[in-house]
């Protein structure tokens, strides 16, 4: 295959923008890391992965559990940190069709991105989150 002098360059941009675009993630709070089940984790690196790397990419690393990812996506951030918790983990608060306003006069938490799961839901009184 022969490319030519623009071809290298436009490939050379587009690996530099690709190695390069995942720098400016924000590393995720250690609750949307500590409140994932190791089970349940996602993958976000690849073999030998630094925690350094690992959190510059805005994903989340614990080498503690064998056999699962160490560097794995986090839990999607709320407002509020005692409202990160895995879907499985919610307790309804509310009723179908509720509203977000409602559902904070509770002192509840509200989500409303995943269908088919309380959108209004207790929160986790426990602030103490460790990754």
């Amino acid at each position: 295959m022969d490319m030519g002098p623009r071809g290298v360059q436009l490939l050379a941009v587009l690996l530099a923008l690709g190695l390069c675009a995942p720098a400016g993630a924000q590393k995720p709070s250690a609750c949307q890391c500590s409140r994932i089940e190791a089970s349940h984790r996602k993958n976000c690196g690849f073999p030998g992965i630094s925690a350094a790397e690992c959190f510059n990419t805005g994903c989340c690393f614990d080498s503690r559990v064998p056999n699962v990812p160490w560097c794995f996506h986090p839990l999607p951030k709320q407002e509020s940190e005692q409202c990160v918790m895995e879907v499985a983990a919610r307790k309804n608060c509310g009723y179908p069709g509720i509203s977000p306003q409602e559902c904070a006069s509770r002192n509840c938490c509200f989500s409303d991105t995943i269908r088919d799961v309380p959108w209004c839901f207790f929160p986790i009184l426990d602030q103490d989150c460790h990754y």
